[in-house]
């Protein structure tokens, strides 16, 4: 094969497996002991986690100062902490949570060294180019769904009639070590488990047909792919005792957030990112019930104009249990199997959360198609989103 031209983004230093939470003392420790660590509003501190990391931390030497970010973290939230740490030494920012928590350290770490908010390095809110500059980032995903542990990104959010989801954005953000032990998300509930493995899994399945997409892409989203297939359900199912299961999709996300980094996104997420700015709705349930819908109508729309992304969609099919060489017969498939897992995870529909016909429009035409294989024009996009509204 030839690989032809493509370029890879910033990676972490990945420390992947079942106990090593054990570890975070000395990686972190490795940076320095003063250490902000960053964490969800309530679920750390109800499943016991929360002790036994400052505990893991506190044996090696660790000073701690904590900071809860609740939801998907706002510019506020991050300007908060960040000006709460200039009246201290950190030498490292440890976050440990869901993608929103990972976000808001990654957010911490780039803002420390600088002296404006950081909503004036936001992509397409700011004025400002984010330099690279930031404090040791130590990333511990207690879901699997963002990858937000493997990405150059932290997305922040304003919720309300003018909001928005944007990125800071710097190669030098990936952050420095991502430890995933998936022992960390058994507590997780099911119905997180299913938004955030349904996010997971889009993000591998529109980076592998990316127009973005490379062979270095491709085999690493395929490898993720099937670690969904045959982890999704069983986590949400049996999610606090099959730590097979979990080991599964905390390899699905992490995979899913260097694919994301390198190949880009599609339509999903062109609509997600203008939906979670609008109402306040988590991420993994917008991925999750248009993933279905998008893709058929991505799939719909090859059909008439042609693309190699529709043999991509077909071997995804193939993955997924289509045994058969007949493109349209995989596609179906493909359709099919993703249909039938919104439905059987009970992926929420928009309108439950606020959406409704009134927002439909005004979503189509700010939204865009990213690098979806082919582009969507507002009138489909209306038509995918009232039909999960």
């Amino acid at each position: 094969m030839v690989a032809g031209e493509f370029t890879w983004a910033r990676s972490p230093r990945i420390i992947f497996g079942r106990g090593t939470l054990a570890r975070l003392g000395k990686t972190a420790g490795a940076f320095g002991q003063a250490v902000a660590v960053i964490t969800g509003a309530q679920s750390l501190q109800q499943s016991g986690r929360l002790d036994q990391v400052l505990d893991v931390l506190g044996r090696s030497s660790a000073r701690c100062r904590t900071y809860p970010a609740s939801k998907e973290p706002s510019p506020d939230r991050v300007n908060d902490i960040v000006a709460d740490l200039r009246d201290h030494d950190t030498d490292v920012v440890v976050a440990i949570g869901g993608g929103s928590v990972l976000d808001a350290g990654k957010a911490v770490s780039a803002m420390l060294p600088q002296e404006c908010p950081v909503q004036e390095y936001l992509e397409g809110v700011g004025t400002l180019t984010h330099d690279g500059r930031k404090v040791p980032f130590v990333a511990v995903p207690t879901t699997a769904g963002t990858g937000s542990e493997a990405t150059v990104n932290a997305v922040l959010s304003r919720v309300g009639p003018d909001g928005y989801k944007a990125s800071l954005r710097h190669q030098n953000l990936a952050p420095d070590v991502a430890l995933v032990d998936p022992e960390l998300a058994l507590s997780c509930p099911p119905q997180v488990t299913a938004a955030s493995g349904m996010d997971a899994l889009t993000q591998l399945l529109e980076a592998y047909v990316s127009t973005r997409s490379s062979p270095m892409t491709d085999a690493l989203a395929q490898s993720g792919l099937v670690a969904a297939r045959d982890n999704l359900v069983a986590a949400c199912r049996a999610g606090d005792t099959d730590l097979s299961a979990r080991e599964g999709m905390a390899y699905a996300s992490l995979i899913s957030g260097l694919v994301l980094a390198n190949a880009g996104l599609g339509v999903v997420h062109g609509l997600a990112g203008i939906v979670g700015g609008l109402f306040d709705i988590p991420h993994g349930v917008v991925c999750g019930t248009l993933v279905g819908a998008a893709t058929r109508m991505t799939i719909e729309r090859l059909r008439q104009t042609g693309g190699a992304a529709l043999q991509k969609y077909a071997a995804v099919g193939r993955l997924f249990g289509a045994a058969t060489d007949d493109v349209d017969t995989c596609c179906n498939h493909l359709i099919e199997v993703l249909a039938g897992w919104v439905d059987e995870l009970k992926l929420p529909r928009l309108g439950e959360y606020g959406v409704q016909a009134s927002s439909i429009e005004k979503i189509a035409d700010r939204a865009s198609n990213k690098n979806n294989p082919v582009k969507l024009d507002a009138t489909e996009m209306e038509s995918l989103l009232a039909e999960r509204a």
